[in-house]
């Protein structure tokens, strides 16, 4: 009660809330996020990354946004930016600012066939399992085992 008598209401309130969320666990305010790519070519990225995955691709008529879907994860998401500059990786001229890792069973395999999907390996190979590549669109990408 000493929180009613020394506060206004307008005050008690958002506190009250915030606290039950946090009691409740079960109030977000948001849901289901997603990851989004910038890309100079939207569709061109949503393809790499689909056939990556094996996941079904879907561009949008205007070829300005793109998405990968599964039946087990959500979506990766791809958005045309004009005036795009790629990543620079190791270096921080333009970071690179997030990157995807997928597992692999044989990186030696994984990345011939990433190689051939048009992925360039990275000049810098910091650790022993895994290896950095980058994407069409210059998106450092890491190729992982256990």
């Amino acid at each position: 009660m000493g929180v009613l008598l020394n506060n206004s209401i307008e005050t008690v309130i958002p506190w009250v809330v915030s606290a039950l969320r946090r009691r409740l666990g079960t109030m977000a305010i948001a849901k289901q996020p997603v990851v989004v790519l910038d890309a100079p070519d939207a569709g061109e990225l949503a393809q790499f990354y689909g056939e990556l995955l094996d996941w079904q691709v879907r561009v949008d008529d205007d070829g300005t946004w793109a998405e990968i879907t599964s039946d087990s994860w959500p979506p990766i998401c791809f958005q045309q930016v004009e005036d795009y500059h790629a990543p620079s990786w190791p270096s921080q001229e333009h970071p690179q600012q997030m990157h995807i890792d997928v597992m692999v069973d044989d990186l030696d395999a994984a990345e011939a066939q990433v190689i051939g999907l048009g992925a360039g390996k990275a000049a810098v190979q910091p650790g022993e399992t895994f290896r950095v590549f980058l994407d069409p669109a210059g998106h450092p990408f890491c190729l992982c085992v256990n």
